[in-house]
């Protein structure tokens, strides 16, 4: 575990300043309470000095569950007296937020790495409207080429949230007659 962490720290130190200077937020969400304090040091100091970004949110998760993060914006909830202890889906999502770090939010763009073709515990509510890409280049090998390829395809889709794409007018009567 200790040459994981090292890793960890010694890619903060050195991509956080090129993180800064493309606009780049990096934000690592997962069980902080695990991991060893020098390694929340580097996550601190690379998360305040890339705070201002806004091109892109970076999200790392590191030892993250969302049945755990779930389950403890359940707990807040409860504890809070909402609703009789029982969050309504608007006020899970800031719960779930505060439960993974302040400010998560939704996630526009999954990408999975290594050939895994679902999301295993990831991100499963912040990921209700994500668009997903599958990739089967396993993430120590994920390159800038694999971002971009990855960003292209993205840029291609039409994001809808749940809705239905807009049908021209003679689309849908055309649709409509051929409806015995």
């Amino acid at each position: 575990m200790q040459g994981i962490f090292w890793l960890l720290r010694a890619f903060l130190r050195l991509e956080t300043e090129r993180l800064r200077q493309r606009g780049a937020r990096l934000q690592v969400i997962g069980r902080r309470d695990r991991l060893a304090k020098s390694v929340l040091r580097e996550i601190d100091k690379t998360e305040c000095a890339t705070a201002t970004g806004r091109r892109l949110h970076l999200r790392v998760a590191i030892d993250y569950s969302s049945r755990d993060a779930i389950t403890r914006a359940a707990a807040i909830a409860t504890a809070g007296g909402l609703n009789n202890g029982l969050p309504s889906p608007d006020s899970l999502g800031p719960l779930l937020a505060q439960a993974l770090i302040a400010g998560s939010g939704d996630v526009d763009l999954l990408i999975r790495t290594g050939g895994e073709k679902r999301l295993s515990d990831f991100l499963l509510w912040e990921s209700a409207y994500a668009e997903l890409i599958f990739a089967d280049t396993m993430w120590p090998d994920f390159d800038e080429r694999d971002l971009e390829s990855a960003l292209d395809e993205f840029s291609c889709r039409e994001r809808r949230f749940g809705g239905i794409p807009a049908i021209p007018l003679s689309s849908a009567s055309e649709f409509m007659g051929s409806i015995p």
